[in-house]
């Protein structure tokens, strides 16, 4: 037996069940949802780049009573104290003249890393207790920007053992005599290539 549809009774009930119908289907959608919620916290730093240069004596002595021939050498740490790794370390040299001529284009340099310790030696080069490797070797003072090769301290907590020699040229002739330059070495550190972590 069914509702009829055309007494007022029936049109009630019909409305009624119809309701109800809808509100079961609005109350199975309310709370027949299952939910979950998380969280994750992260922190983010970045690295630091931070190379130094140590020295008992210091580049900074100055290079006195050079003739011709003669070769001064100093001994140098250069350190990567940072926290990541470098791409590359590079070396920009200045000379300005203090008296007489600039001796920038009569100084040759060469800079040598020891795998050891260096021993200094009077009258005669350096001494190394492991293996020397050329870093640099440049005809004049005059350098801008120019990579050293072979460094570990490109490496985070890294370091190298230094010697920078400089040579006064056999053919610096009398006109620089009694001449002085002010020599300011800078070490260029580089961050590693970009990488996904």
């Amino acid at each position: 037996m069914g509702i009829s549809m055309k007494t007022t009774s029936g049109k009630l009930l019909a409305s009624a069940a119809l309701l109800g119908t809808a509100a079961a289907v609005a109350g199975l959608g309310t709370y027949g949802t299952f939910t979950d919620t998380t969280a994750a916290n992260a922190e983010v730093s970045t690295g630091t780049v931070d190379i130094t240069l140590g020295a008992d004596e210091g580049v900074s002595v100055a290079f006195a009573d050079v003739l011709p021939g003669d070769t001064i050498e100093r001994l140098v740490t250069l350190s990567n104290e940072g926290g990541s790794d470098l791409a590359s370390i590079s070396l920009t040299t200045t000379s300005t003249a203090a008296t007489g001529l600039d001796l920038s284009s009569v100084v040759s340099f060469a800079i040598d890393s020891c795998s050891g310790t260096w021993a200094p030696v009077t009258g005669a080069a350096d001494s190394c207790s492991g293996t020397i490797t050329p870093v640099l070797t440049s005809p004049t003072l005059a350098v801008t920007k120019q990579a050293l090769t072979k460094l570990t301290a490109v490496d985070s907590g890294k370091s190298d053992q230094l010697r920078i020699a400089a040579t006064l040229s056999k053919d610096a002739g009398n006109e620089y005599q009694g001449a002085k330059s002010n020599l300011a070495f800078t070490f260029d550190a580089v961050q590693r290539a970009a990488k996904t972590k």
